[in-house]
């Protein structure tokens, strides 16, 4: 199905929901019957798409999902609405901006709480509403960013009534370097959250992101929050992703030319081919999400396309809307063939990398102008 494209364009990002449902299906299974998997749709379901996604996710049993923004979470509880299952519990990750609590209310949505006035003022508007609502509570194991330190866990512990005056039902932490399975920071997040749970007796608990279910069972409490994984993107950094690749990007080539051999190539001119050389022009640039990091220069390589079985480096910096790859040895190259940037022979890892950043960044920046293909 193609998603927003009354007229041809020259790029392609196809996108597999099927993958992503199997990719959950896959992390259940490792979890285990008694651990809920959720599924974190923030972002745009990490530029896939939150509404296929979830929908998807919801017909497959999840029955609970994570956002970033109110908005993203309206939005969700509209697309879920659609399909009737209105029920599923959605979570904000970003806690309670001022003002938004009618919002909240209205459409169902949890905060998850960082601070005592974020907790207070969420109990403050339910008691003046006469509303039950409820909320997630996220303690700050160890990663110095959202939730409450341990002092003021227990400080809350100590005040069951606001706490239950929040509509607490889930108290959850975030792991830091779970990427890195054998980073010391894990085992000490680990011990401080066992610490912490048994504070808030009869709220679930939640530590494992994508990584962190890898990291064994003593992770998984009753809640697993799979985010990139169930996107294809990697579990431990430097490895090879164990999920179904979900994303696929191609571009056309606008135009082969001869470049001889001393000229340089793109902007700034930082790259000279040694020899004659044929390249093509591919309509993706860093305004695409394709970004100008995996640029090349006559001092290093960049990113690379693949084409008629063969790989075609990048040659010179990106542009906006435009790149060029070296087709010299693909003598059969020609305009409208389409080159593979990311899929089967240029993985998502691989094009992170040449990028000088993570598949989580890769995919979120992948831009509206991509015809989009959902299978």
């Amino acid at each position: 199905m193609t998603e927003d494209a009354p007229f041809p364009r020259p790029t392609r990002l196809t996108i597999d929901t099927a993958a992503i449902v199997a990719n959950r299906r896959t992390i259940a299974a490792r979890v285990g019957p008694g651990v809920e998997t959720a599924g974190v749709v923030k972002a745009d379901g990490y530029g896939t798409g939150a509404t296929a996604a979830a929908k998807a996710m919801a017909a497959d049993g999840c029955r609970t999902f994570f956002v970033a923004h109110v908005g993203e979470g309206v939005a969700l509880r509209a697309a879920l609405a659609e399909g009737g299952r209105d029920r599923a519990r959605i979570f904000v990750l970003n806690g309670l901006l001022p003002g938004t609590e009618t919002t909240l209310a209205e459409h169902g949505l949890a905060p998850v709480l960082g601070s005592f006035p974020e907790i207070e003022d969420w109990a403050a508007f339910g008691r003046e509403e006469g509303l039950a609502l409820p909320s997630a509570i996220h303690v700050d194991t160890g990663m110095n960013r959202h939730g409450l330190d341990l002092d003021e866990a227990r400080a809350l512990a100590d005040r069951p009534d606001l706490a239950a005056a929040a509509g607490a039902e889930l108290v959850m932490s975030h792991l830091a370097c779970a990427d890195e399975p054998g980073h010391p920071l894990n085992l000490r997040q680990l011990e401080r959250f066992r610490a912490i749970r048994p504070l808030f007796p009869g709220l679930s608990a939640s530590l494992a992101n994508s990584s962190g279910v890898h990291l064994g069972a003593e992770y998984h409490f009753d809640l697993v929050r799979p985010g990139v994984a169930l996107y294809g993107g990697a579990i431990r950094t430097g490895e090879a992703s164990p999920m179904r690749p979900v994303v696929g990007l191609e571009a056309t080539i606008l135009q082969v030319r001869d470049a001889r051999a001393g000229e340089s190539v793109g902007y700034g001119a930082r790259q000279t081919p040694k020899r004659a050389s044929r390249l093509a022009v591919l309509s993706v640039g860093y305004a695409d999400g394709f970004h100008r990091t995996a640029s090349s220069a006559d001092e290093r390589l960049g990113g690379r396309g693949f084409l008629h079985g063969r790989p075609v480096p990048i040659v010179g910096r990106i542009s906006m809307d435009l790149m060029m790859v070296d087709v010299t040895d693909v003598p059969q190259a020609a305009r409208g063939d389409v080159v593979e940037l990311i899929g089967p022979n240029v993985t998502l890892q691989e094009a992170a990398a040449a990028m000088g950043t993570i598949d989580y960044e890769v995919l979120t920046s992948l831009g509206r102008r991509y015809e989009r293909i959902r299978r």
